[in-house]
């Protein structure tokens, strides 16, 4: 029996986490040979290389380093490059991860030039066309052979545009797979960069998206009430690169001066952050998932999500308008905030399922060992 190979696109932090259990489980079919290209899309080390070590990924087999540029700067950059190194060397399965560009780029490419696209996180819709994310998971998705999808909203957003419910496998969230390999490790670390808590509540927060940071009057809003949220309870930021500078750009300093500002955190310190917070205010999607796993009370910054299980079965609450999230934090504080429940084949097995229809599909069934 001829190998299959299984070529992994990862971009950014989030394709990391759903990478590393995929490859993991991947490694117990015989006749799989994968190998794992990083297009670049985060380039900061502590965006991308510390991930890398702690979720166990190899080191990548190239890395495009694409680096940052507008939406179709970016895409077209890395569809480039991609292309160049698959008709160099063909692969059988070309795998992405999410919504970022890495992820849409990697599937036109790869069926542009004939190979079968497997899409893990596939089904997500926010229904919100305004956001880049939201045009790339519908596009991956129409081209993609292999959808696998992490909630049944998922698989019925699937068939209702469309696609063949052959091609859909519920299989499950495979950031649960990483967090709960690695949340033992989590929790036995000390709290990263001596953040002086002495033990008392604090909300944890992150902010990326455009919406929330590109805007200066947005983000003179969120500051200004986290500011004002400071004064009843700690808060620790570990800011985003991308927020860091629009801060520094628009003068907002000020304003941040009563929060604990940290650099980019890696993955344990960040999930052991987030295991021990009392609420997390949020605009990031994978966040949504995870606090909804570890029952933390989570507020997103948006509109809408993509992830509506996180509302009706998770801790997760839509916040819109900066000035609502003082009241939204004090409340979600003195009631404990919701608790929520697990959602559907969230149990850490995600990866393992994956790599089962996986092999099934490229003809290789009995699970038991190959190298990356």
């Amino acid at each position: 029996m001829s190998s299959k190979k299984v070529f992994h696109i990862v971009g950014a932090r989030p394709n990391f986490m759903k990478a590393a259990p995929v490859i993991a489980a991947l490694k117990d079919h015989p006749g799989i040979h994968q190998r794992l290209i990083h297009t670049g899309q985060h380039y900061d080390k502590n965006m991308s290389d510390v991930f890398f070590q702690q979720l166990g990924l190899p080191s990548p087999d190239i890395n495009l380093e694409v680096g940052s540029g507008s939406q179709a700067v970016q895409t077209a950059q890395i569809m480039m490059s991609l292309e160049e190194f698959l008709l160099a060397q063909p692969a059988d399965l070309v795998m992405v991860y999410g919504d970022v560009n890495s992820t849409i780029a990697a599937a036109l490419v790869s069926v542009k030039l004939g190979i079968p696209v497997a899409h893990v996180e596939a089904g997500l819709r926010s229904f919100d066309r305004s956001m880049p994310e939201e045009i790339n998971r519908i596009l991956t998705d129409q081209i993609s052979n292999l959808l696998f999808t992490p909630s049944l909203d998922g698989n019925e957003n699937l068939k209702r545009e469309g696609v063949s419910p052959e091609k859909i496998h519920f299989v499950g969230n495979v950031m649960i797979d990483t967090l709960v390999r690695l949340l033992p490790q989590a929790e036995a670390r000390p709290l990263p960069q001596n953040i002086p808590l002495n033990g008392k509540p604090y909300a944890l927060i992150t902010l990326h998206r455009p919406s929330n940071v590109d805007n200066p009057k947005n983000l003179e809003r969120l500051l200004g009430a986290l500011e004002k949220i400071s004064r009843k309870i700690q808060i620790v930021f570990p800011v985003h690169p991308r927020t860091a500078q629009r801060i520094r750009q628009q003068g907002l300093e000020n304003l941040s001066r009563g929060l604990f500002l940290l650099d980019p955190l890696g993955y344990l310190d960040f999930i052991a952050l987030q295991k021990k917070a009392t609420v997390v205010i949020t605009d990031s999607g994978g966040i949504q998932e995870e606090t909804t796993f570890l029952g933390i009370p989570c507020l997103t910054l948006r509109k809408n999500t993509e992830r509506p299980i996180t509302l009706t079965l998770g801790t997760n609450r839509l916040v819109e308008e900066p000035e609502a999230l003082p009241e939204e934090v004090y409340r979600a504080i003195s009631a404990g905030g919701p608790r929520g429940s697990v959602p559907p084949l969230w149990d850490g097995k995600s990866a393992t399922r994956i790599a089962e229809i996986t092999a099934t599909t490229l003809g290789i069934s009995a699970p038991l060992a190959a190298t990356i």
